[in-house]
């Protein structure tokens, strides 16, 4: 039964049943991994062939699909035992849902290049989701010839579900204060409220960074603010950064949503701030769960000198995303967008989502006729994170080393 806990009069927290506890016996058998053989293939392209206790594609673009049986929710390790059979340089990645009612493509890694040589090596990919169930993948040659030993999911960190859902009422003659966080301890960001997204798995934007857990260079309050610092400081020269969520800590559901915050403008950051339902457990959830995208800044398009740039606001449901062209989007030129403090603000109802930039409404998202237009009906969590590059960041300028989001406050209000 759902418990119902009073909090002041503008909102209810709503309690949810606790997710599969970390070491409990299925817990503990699924982080040993699991592993399909490339030979137990189910279908391939044209060209691949089994040899011996390998499977080699001979060219690009060659294929072969597995099953795999994920036996828990969460984030995995994805590892492929390949080599290249010449110095072309072949990239792999593997495909979840391949069989998708939406006939839509889902990468669950971005490109792994196997070294070549006479030995399989190890490549690998961190943080892919992955809920339970039997998986129809596919893994993909984008090069040269490859020859493929296995496939390996490994979880490294269990799904949560949320225990609190702060619902607002949104009916009142005012707004008023139900929670918030103001960032005033100097140190790690609060872990009753924030935990961390990681891994490099390409967060179905094929973005190279590399999201940290518990890393002060990546995520810290400091001076009264957060702040989400991409580095290019990985051993391999790419970048590290952060990514923020309130999944398993409170959800949101209704009401009034306020933060001040401040990006840059280096070429290739993406700094966001934004929402995602808590029906999220892996891409497929993707967009039925819904998205509330409040701040989305990208560097390449704010001027370097004058700080004047585009921002973007959007929602994403299954009736109207951006893979089918056709999410409700709005782009606004903002004098000092780069490098000065904004005010931000959701309002948000059963009947419509809401944006405000400094004061000015500047977004509606209002299509309610059913749950495939408006899953907005349902909670979200809050996400902020700064990826670098991807299909919205775009090429990164090689002379950046640092680049940052800072936050000076988040506010949740209710109706009263």
């Amino acid at each position: 039964m759902t418990k119902t806990i009073s909090l002041l009069s503008a909102a209810t927290f709503w309690m949810a049943p606790v997710a599969c506890v970390p070491g409990s016996p299925v817990a503990a058998a699924a982080k040993s991994g699991v592993t399909v053989s490339a030979t137990d293939f189910i279908a391939a392209s044209d060209g691949v062939s089994k040899k011996g206790s390998h499977v080699a594609l001979e060219s690009g673009q060659q294929w072969f699909s597995f099953d795999a049986e994920i036996p828990v929710t969460g984030r995995y390790r994805v590892e492929v035992s390949a080599r290249a059979d010449s110095d072309a340089g072949t990239a792999l990645n593997v495909e979840d849902y391949i069989h998708n009612k939406d006939g839509r493509n889902y990468d669950i890694t971005s490109a792994m290049v196997p070294p070549a040589g006479s030995s399989f090596a190890t490549v690998s990919k961190d943080g892919s989701p992955l809920q339970a169930g039997t998986h129809q993948m596919k893994l993909v040659s984008n090069g040269g010839p490859v020859s493929v030993e296995s496939v390996t999911f490994t979880l490294i960190k269990e799904h949560e579900l949320t225990p609190y859902t702060l619902k607002q009422n949104v009916e009142g003659d005012e707004w008023v204060l139900v929670w918030s966080d103001e960032f005033e301890t100097d140190g790690p960001p609060d872990p009753k409220t924030w935990a961390y997204d990681f891994g490099n798995w390409g967060w179905g934007n094929r973005e190279p960074q590399y999201y940290t857990e518990n890393r002060l260079e990546n995520a810290r309050c400091e001076g009264g603010r957060l702040i989400i610092e991409a580095r290019k400081d990985r051993e391999d020269g790419g970048w590290s950064s952060a990514r923020l969520t309130t999944r398993g800590r409170v959800s949101f559901l209704y009401g009034k949503l306020e933060f001040r915050a401040k990006t840059t403008s280096g070429d290739g950051n993406w700094a966001a701030i934004w929402m995602l339902g808590d029906d999220y457990r892996d891409e497929v959830s993707w967009p039925y769960c819904g998205e509330i995208d409040i701040l989305e800044n990208v560097g390449r398009e704010i001027d370097d000198v004058t700080g004047d740039g585009r921002t973007h606001f959007s929602c994403h449901t299954r009736a109207y995303y951006f893979k089918q062209n056709n999410h409700i989007s709005v782009n606004k030129e903002v004098p000092g967008l780069g490098g000065k403090f904004h005010d931000y603000a959701l309002e948000w109802t059963p009947a419509a989502v809401k944006i405000f930039l400094d004061g000015e409404h500047v977004y509606t998202y209002d299509k309610t006729a059913d749950e495939l237009e408006y899953p907005f009906n349902r909670p979200q969590n809050l996400i902020i994170n700064m990826a670098m590059g991807g299909g919205m960041g775009g090429e990164i300028d090689p002379s950046l080393e640092r680049e940052r989001m800072e936050v000076e406050y988040l506010r949740v209000y209710g109706r009263q």
